[in-house]
């Protein structure tokens, strides 16, 4: 266990509201309940109880970026404004240790008549800081929101673009030990949001940052740990990758139903094929090729999905079709997917996903494209394969794995028969990458000298 104090710390939190069916019940619930406990009787409720969350504990420690993640309603936002202060729980108590710096709702904080150099000030003491101090970062806080002669326009005049500019720029200048951060970034510009990153990503190396997003990929590249929301109870915490698996499984089961409770047992399509190592048709020029050594496909990893069709096998083949151990980045390889129907699929849909480590998706394609303008029909018991070729790029060393799925119908509307998070794994033991998170070969790169001929 890390030896970090505590930041933030949450035991039993819960919170609820009196939801009532009319302005009467309203009145009702102010005035008889009152009489009714005055004349030493049992008070009636003229209203329900919904609960926004429900008995939530977790610790969060100095340092950690933890990512919030659940869907709508699930008490995500209560949460964060219960941790800010804004809100008073119902029940339980948390605790705090630093200055908290939160980037809630869009325009929370902002008075809307007065203008972002007079909101600036305000929220910038609110956040603790002296006049002194305002003034003095005020320049750095202008020029990192880049809204221009908007500064001293009401904030009512601005886009909600601009609005998320201002309010980030004040956040980033208070000496936060803590961010907290509502899914705003998502209406920021392109440009913004990397200035943002690169800010968050700086920070995160001393601070503690709370960021709640329904974008997964966002979750799993900037956090440490996630905590999982459904219908305001915890319902899972760990490693981003875990966890988000958990809660993609959770959404299709949402749309479609629980998955198959059968242990689809695992089914060779394809007799055995002598293996080959690519890498002796490569000459070793350098310690810096790019090696990926392939792991075999594993049928007992975790999976999901309804059942009416299975993936049975999946390898990296060469362009003869022989199973490969070895691949060098940088080189055409196939990735052959096999599956078989176990009841009737109209429109199936075969597809793959490259993840580094952390479940970060890199790349990936699948069929639905392909032949979305024929009709494929499959029969129970019938076999299904897909080939992807495609130049596999040169990876950074470190772990990959590559997650498989078999859907029947449309890109936007289908049902998914089994989806196998890490089908294949394989490890890239060295690499000529030198930023990103992949390389793509170069098809020429030139330099030149000359003499200036402009010069004296």
């Amino acid at each position: 266990m890390s030896s970090e104090p505590i930041a933030i710390s949450v035991r039993g939190l819960s919170k609820f509201y009196q939801m009532y069916g009319s302005p009467r019940d309203r009145l009702k619930q102010f005035i008889f309940p009152r009489l009714r406990r005055i004349a030493g009787k049992t008070a009636v409720n003229y209203y329900r109880e919904y609960w926004s969350l429900k008995d939530i504990s977790f610790d969060i420690r100095k340092g950690e970026t933890v990512g919030i993640i659940g869907r709508n309603g699930s008490g995500k936002s209560t949460l964060l404004q219960i941790i800010c202060g804004t809100l008073t729980p119902s029940a339980g108590e948390i605790r705090t240790h630093g200055r908290i710096a939160a980037l809630l709702e869009l325009g929370s904080g902002f008075n809307p008549e007065f203008t972002g150099r007079e909101n600036v000030h305000m929220n910038a003491a609110v956040l603790g800081l002296s006049n002194e101090q305002i003034a003095a970062r005020f320049a750095d806080i202008e020029a990192f929101a880049d809204i221009g002669e908007f500064i001293d326009q009401p904030v009512r005049t601005y886009s909600s673009g601009m609005m998320v500019r201002l309010a980030f720029a004040v956040i980033a200048h208070v000496d936060a030990d803590i961010l907290v951060i509502d899914e705003a970034l998502a209406v920021g510009d392109a440009f913004f949001t990397q200035k943002c990153m690169r800010f968050l990503r700086g920070f995160m190396k001393t601070g503690t940052v709370l960021f709640v997003s329904h974008d997964t990929g966002s979750v799993k590249n900037l956090c440490n740990r996630v905590i999982w929301l459904e219908k305001g109870s915890l319902q899972e915490q760990g490693q981003p990758k875990e966890v988000c698996e958990l809660y993609l499984q959770a959404f299709y089961e949402a749309q479609q139903g629980k998955s198959s409770t059968t242990k689809l047992k695992s089914r060779s399509i394809a007799g055995h094929i002598a293996t080959k190592d690519q890498r002796i048709e490569f000459i070793n020029a350098s310690n810096l090729r790019n090696d990926l050594q392939i792991f075999a496909f594993d049928p007992d990893s975790n999976s999901f999905g309804q059942g009416g069709a299975q993936i049975t096998g999946v390898q990296f083949q060469d362009s003869q079709g022989a199973p490969l151990t070895w691949v060098v980045g940088g080189e055409q390889v196939r990735l052959r997917i096999q599956a078989i129907a176990h009841q009737h699929l109209s429109a199936p849909i075969i597809g793959f996903t490259i993840k580094d480590q952390r479940g970060q998706a890199l790349f990936g394609d699948n069929t639905y494209l392909s032949y979305c303008d024929q009709q494929l029909f499959c029969e129970p018991g019938h076999a299904l394969e897909a080939e992807f070729s495609f130049l596999m790029p040169i990876l950074p060393a470190g772990d990959y794995s590559v997650g498989v799925a078999i859907a029947d119908g449309t890109q936007q509307q289908h049902v998914q028969h089994h989806w196998v998070h890490d089908a294949l794994i394989f490890k890239s033991e060295a690499s000529s990458v030198a930023t990103g998170l992949i390389g793509i070969p170069m098809l020429a790169i030139t330099m030149e000298a000359r003499k200036n001929v402009n010069a004296a």
